[in-house]
């Protein structure tokens, strides 16, 4: 992100937009300006278990994404921009107090578009458990580049390994292009997956992958690159967790819930594949996992 005096031009991500952001509004894609715009900040009890473990994982959810998928539970926020914008001194202090409540970690949740104020926030304090970068894997590695020793634990999607299908449901064609090197980077950066006597991850990378109705071949494809590049260097969290909802409903096919067979097909090819991590079980579709926005 280059700065021009009042103005930011960003190229943060990999759609480069080159667009101008002021404090509070951006031209970009994703249309964050330079202050981060926060809809929640609160202990979470729902991700994985190396993750959530007993006390929760201390999540901040920023509002903007750098995609644009019909799909997503967080709508509200990626898409409706709902939130409150915090200074960085600010938000450094609420992930303090975030630390005090005996999270198990501070997990960012689409945090890309403010890769430059959260820098600066941790540089006015470094929290004493790890930094999660909860991410939808379309990421620069050359923005990565600038977290090395910031982030001790990376939690992106790979949501999809062909153009066609990314660009219907993200609006980026080039996902698989660049998720694939940013996961890599990831792994250089933290190594294989270490965790404590509890059960709870110190450090490495998760690759989540969310099945979708009809979608069960790009599932497959999915799991085979995983194999193929990182086998035993990350673990796998297959999710069953999927819902219609965004603008879901102006795409008839993923329009429904997971059937159990399509669930099942993905599932025993992960256990076939022999894949290190966990598996969402079906039930977890329900509404009720998605956060009030109430910061």
């Amino acid at each position: 992100m280059e700065n021009t005096g009042n103005t930011y031009i960003c190229t943060l991500c990999p759609r480069n937009c080159g667009a101008e952001r002021y404090q509070e509004y951006g031209a970009g894609f994703c249309g964050a300006g330079t202050l981060p715009k926060i809809a929640r900040i609160a202990p979470h009890y729902w991700e994985e278990p190396c993750i959530s473990g007993t006390k929760g994982s201390g999540t901040v959810f920023f509002s903007g994404c750098t995609l644009a998928c019909v799909f997503c539970q967080n709508y509200e926020i990626s898409a409706g921009h709902k939130g409150k914008y915090l200074t960085a001194a600010q938000l450094s202090e609420r992930i303090r107090e975030l630390e005090a409540q005996g999270v198990h970690n501070i997990n960012l949740v689409s945090p890309t578009p403010y890769v430059e104020s959260i820098i600066r926030c941790f540089e006015l304090y470094r929290p004493n458990i790890p930094i999660v970068w909860n991410t939808s894997g379309y990421e620069r590695v050359e923005t990565l580049r600038r977290l090395e020793g910031l982030v001790d634990i990376y939690l992106p999607d790979l949501k999809y390994t062909d153009a066609g299908t990314s660009l219907r449901y993200s609006g980026a064609a080039d996902y698989f292009e660049n998720a694939l090197p940013a996961i890599k980077e990831m792994v250089r950066q933290t190594g294989a997956p270490i965790l404590d006597d509890s059960g709870i991850m110190q450090k490495g990378v998760i690759v989540r992958h969310l099945i979708l109705p009809q979608n069960t071949k790009n599932s497959l494809r999915v799991l085979d690159c995983i194999k193929r590049e990182f086998d035993r260097s990350v673990l796998v969290s297959l999710m069953g967790q999927y819902l219609p909802l965004g603008r879901a409903a102006d795409f008839k096919e993923i329009n429904r819930r997971l059937t159990p067979r399509e669930y099942n097909k993905v599932l025993l090819y992960l256990e076939e594949l022999d894949i290190d991590g966990f598996a969402q079980e079906l039930s977890s579709a329900s509404g009720s996992y998605v956060p009030d926005w109430d910061m």
